[in-house]
């Protein structure tokens, strides 16, 4: 496993949350330095830590820079080490990369990976031209404009291709709407336990691991709210700092959030309150980025079993919220389910109860529509005599329809 000498912000969630992006892209940690200004014009770093820098690189074989850097910081700091030097930006698009199993995730990846290189582009074939140094291999032949305009040709590919996929898209949210069943999302944090919890409601055993960005693509299932068909999303998990662009490229995956009734906010209720509040804020700028309506977000606490009652009073606190604002649940131990579809049924399914009083034989009739329904709605049928009294609870349009079919609208 090849060995990462991590440079970072001395915070502890900003250096966790480093250590864990380095970590999923198969790196060994083999040093660690951490600065409060990562942003200095030549190096990233101040002159003060590259003494350090160069010691501690003789131990790793790449560079990674917990931030963005421009094409010469790059190009400084390799010549400066000899080493290849990765920042944030390109670090994530490594993990998506590894993570990347669809047709349409690869697709997004590459997209993703050509915006990020098209800003430094010129600049990169300039520095290649000096001497290559590591990171720079193989752009030697090409000219600037040629390497920016092979770039540019590929970015159109691939967007016309996703232009596609997101037709596609569109045409299955057409068919789902036609069912008329409600779309729950699970969106959050990376590694809050999105998969997990999904999983659990649909009984699928899709990957989950503790790694960043375990799921990179949307998986729509079939699952029950207390006996009614609902529909549950798993997506791409947030983090912060997290460029525009990168959401644009993924917005094929993202955008059915915008769709969804019910959006669940996962938050790890195991995070310090201000690490928690931190993350909420960053899930809820990249949802507002997306255009989602703040007021079919929910959000749940995830975890709870690692803290107490007043712990979870802290964390609902912290987000600025009451605490039965909040639903705490442990995915990994099914504690809190049952709450947590209550509230699915009071602000999805809604359901509505009415009786129709038919003939027997008008029951008989009827009787291949019913057992269609019982797709969707509660029924229970009582007889007297030659009448029978039908007892119908489930989503409204459900109902109507059923009243239509029996001849009581």
């Amino acid at each position: 496993m090849p060995k990462a000498l991590l440079i970072t912000y001395p915070q502890r969630s900003i250096r966790e949350e480093a250590i864990g992006l380095v970590e999923s892209a198969g790196y060994e940690l083999a040093g660690l330095i951490t600065q409060r200004y990562l942003r200095h014009s030549k190096y990233g770093l101040g002159t003060g830590k590259l003494e350090e820098l160069k010691e501690l690189a003789k131990e790793a074989d790449v560079i990674v820079f917990d931030e963005r850097l421009k094409s010469s910081q790059i190009y400084n700091l390799a010549k400066l080490t000899g080493l290849e030097v990765i920042d944030r930006e390109k670090l994530i698009l490594e993990i998506f990369n590894k993570r990347a199993k669809s047709k349409v995730a690869k697709l997004q990846v590459k997209l993703a990976e050509l915006k990020y290189e098209i800003p430094r582009a010129k600049e990169k074939v300039r520095l290649a031209k000096k001497g290559e140094q590591p990171g720079f291999y193989g752009l030697g032949r090409y000219e600037v404009d040629d390497y920016y305009r092979a770039i540019r040709l590929q970015m159109r590919e691939i967007s016309r291709k996703l232009k596609e996929v997101r037709k596609r898209i569109a045409l299955y949210r057409l068919r789902r709407e036609e069912l008329n069943l409600p779309v729950i999302s699970l969106a959050g944090y990376t590694s809050v336990g999105k998969t997990t919890l999904f999983n659990l409601l649909t009984k699928e055993s899709r990957e989950t691991g503790k790694g960043l960005f375990t799921t990179l693509g949307t998986t729509t299932r079939v699952f029950k709210v207390k006996g009614f068909k609902a529909l549950l999303s798993d997506t791409v998990g947030f983090i912060s700092r997290l460029p525009t662009y990168m959401i644009d490229a993924f917005r094929s995956t993202l955008e059915e959030l915008r769709y969804a009734d019910l959006i669940l906010l996962l938050l790890d209720a195991s995070d310090p309150p201000r690490e928690m509040a931190r993350k909420f804020r960053v899930c809820s700028r990249i949802l507002a980025e997306l255009e989602v309506d703040p007021y079919r977000v929910v959000p749940v606490l995830n975890k709870c079993d690692l803290v107490g009652a007043e712990g979870l009073d802290a964390r609902a606190r912290a987000l600025g919220l009451d605490k039965g604002e909040c639903i705490a649940i442990s995915a990994k131990e099914g504690i809190g389910i049952d709450r947590l579809e209550d509230r699915i049924y009071e602000l999805v399914i809604n359901p509505v109860r009415r009786s129709f009083r038919l003939g027997v034989d008008e029951l008989k009739r009827i009787s291949k529509a019913l057992d269609m329904a019982e797709e969707y709605v509660k029924t229970k049928i009582s007889i007297e005599g030659e009448e029978a009294m039908l007892s119908v609870i489930g989503p409204s349009w459900a109902v109507e329809r059923l009243g239509k079919l029996v001849g009581k609208a």
